[in-house]
Parts: structure tokens; C-alpha cells; sequence
């Protein structure tokens, strides 16, 4: 496993050092801070303004913009606006399907994402959803030097979202890599995702045998992170009813996503790890050519 890692990230580094992370329109790091991290000062170094919300320190509301336009207006600095990436990723069981390329593409996506994220001069940190978020060992260094990435949590990782706080960097962009093969309203954990971020991209990342259905017959189905058994005869209506509830259960995703303010982007494993082309997330203009 160590080997398919190391190779896996290896692979997603080359691929993403020919592209180029392309923050979003509007957002602050791609506006004003994009070479920040490059630049001479202290950590208090005073950049730009923003409007209060609720929680930013008193401290910094700027009296004097307030005098003149009656808002409360707050000091942003340096260290509010270095351009830096978040990439979490989903550690569920689900995420290694046995099989399919679902894990290399998942591991390679990250990398590809960190090696683009410093083509533009971000910053960058690794994590991995399970039961909490933990930062990935030398995860802020090359993805080739990344250790202990597993996928063998035997749930979701909705709560751990929604429960921990990591220490995610304000007003950075922040990438989820999952398949979001998990049950109830997505919306609570995209809400803590998006939470002092200027940026949120969601990336499903599906395996061929998550979008198809098994062929016609008497199939063993295998729960890959319960290891639950459940013997079903699948027809032409069964695959049917799992082709429509994989799409509702998508666009549930998608309306939540537009509510907490990200992006939602669909990649297929083995389509990914094939040639180690992004394009559907090229198309999106999340990533660009270098």
C-alpha cells in the first residue's frame, strides 16, 4: 500500500505541476493576496478592509470608516490574506473500493490540487476526514513526502466535519475530495466547510462501479464500509431506481452546495487516472494550464 501511495501521489504531483489553481472571481486571496506570501513583513502587516461579522475581533474595527460610512468596516492583515489552500480528504473505507481506480484518483486528486496550489503561489495543507480531521504527516510539503493517508474509517465523515474545528486557514480556499456516498442533508457539513472561507470546492470523485449498477442477475452486494452482505436480483428496473437516486442524491448536493456558497465538480476515478487529465475540473475553471 505504501508503494501504490507513494506512486499514486507522485503521479498527481507531474500532472498537477503542469496546471495552475485558479481562484474564483471576487474571492480575496485571488484579488490582493496572491503574492502576499512572497512579499517582506510581519504577520500584523496591514493589507485591506472588509466589513465586520459576527465573531472578528472588535480590536480591528477601523473607527474611522465607520466615521465616514456609518458600517463597521475591520482591518484585514497579512496574515488574514496569504493565499492558502485547505485540501481535505475523505479517509472513509468507501474511498478505497476494491477493484476500482477510486483510490489512486482520490489520493492523486490531492496531490494534483497541492502541486497547482503552489504553481500559483499558495500555500498549502493536506488533511484527512475520518472520525476527526488530521492533518496528513508533511502535509504542507510536496505531496511526495506525504505519510499516513488511509482510508479505513468505517462511516462518514459528516460529523467529523461538522463536529471538529480544525485549523483551517481563514479566508482560504478550501477542497473536499470525496465520493459524498453518505446519507442525510449535506447541507450542515458544507456550512462548517465554507465557514470563513473564500472559496469551497467540492469534488466527487466516483469509480465506474459507483455510477453503473451491477449487470443483470443475482448479485452480492458488500456495504464497503459496514461489510454488510445483502443478496439482490437486479433487473432493468433495479439499475433504474439506483441511476435516479444516485442523481437526486447528486443534486441534493448540488442545491447545497449553491447555498453554502461552493462549487460542485463530478470526477470519474478511472477516467482521471487514465491520463492524469483534470478536464472536467479545467472546465470549471477551477484549475488552468500553467
Amino acid at each position: 500500500m505504501n508503494e501504490t501511495l507513494h506512486s499514486c501521489l507522485i503521479a498527481g504531483e507531474q500532472a498537477g505541476s503542469r496546471l495552475v489553481l485558479a481562484p474564483p472571481r471576487g474571492s480575496p486571496v485571488g484579488a490582493g493576496g496572491l503574492h502576499l506570501s512572497n512579499l517582506a513583513g510581519s504577520s500584523i502587516e496591514f493589507r485591506d478592509h472588509r466589513e465586520y461579522q459576527p465573531g472578528d475581533d472588535i480590536r480591528r474595527i477601523d473607527w474611522n470608516a465607520y466615521g465616514r460610512s456609518d458600517r463597521l468596516i475591520v482591518k484585514v492583515f497579512r496574515e488574514e490574506v496569504s493565499p492558502h489552500v485547505d485540501i481535505i480528504l475523505d479517509g472513509s473505507r468507501s474511498m478505497a473500493l476494491e477493484n476500482t481506480a477510486k483510490f489512486e484518483a482520490a489520493v492523486g486528486l490531492a496531490a494534483l490540487f497541492a502541486s497547482a496550489a503552489s504553481n500559483a503561489r499558495f500555500s498549502h495543507t493536506a488533511w484527512l476526514a475520518s472520525e476527526s480531521c488530521r492533518r496528513i504527516e508533511g502535509g504542507s510539503g510536496r505531496p511526495g513526502i506525504w505519510q499516513g493517508i488511509a482510508f479505513d474509517y468505517p462511516g462518514n465523515i459528516a460529523d467529523s466535519l461538522v463536529r471538529t474545528r480544525p485549523g483551517w486557514r481563514r479566508q482560504g480556499i478550501r477542497v473536499l475530495i470525496s465520493d459524498l456516498l453518505w446519507l442525510g442533508s449535506p447541507l450542515l457539513s458544507l456550512q462548517s466547510l465554507s465557514r470563513d472561507a473564500s472559496a469551497v470546492f467540492v469534488i466527487q470523485i466516483l469509480a465506474d462501479d459507483d455510477i453503473n449498477p451491477p449487470a443483470q442477475g443475482n448479485q452480492r452486494l458488500v456495504d464497503s464500509e459496514t461489510g454488510q452482505t445483502r443478496e439482490l436480483f437486479i433487473d432493468a428496473a433495479a439499475r433504474a431506481r439506483y441511476s435516479n437516486a444516485l442523481e437526486r442524491h447528486q443534486q441534493n448536493w448540488r442545491l447545497a452546495c449553491q447555498q453554502a456558497g461552493a462549487s460542485m465538480t463530478v470526477v470519474t476515478a478511472e477516467a482521471l487516472v487514465a491520463d492524469w487529465n483534470p478536464t472536467e475540473l479545467i472546465a470549471a475553471q477551477i484549475l488552468a494550464l500553467a
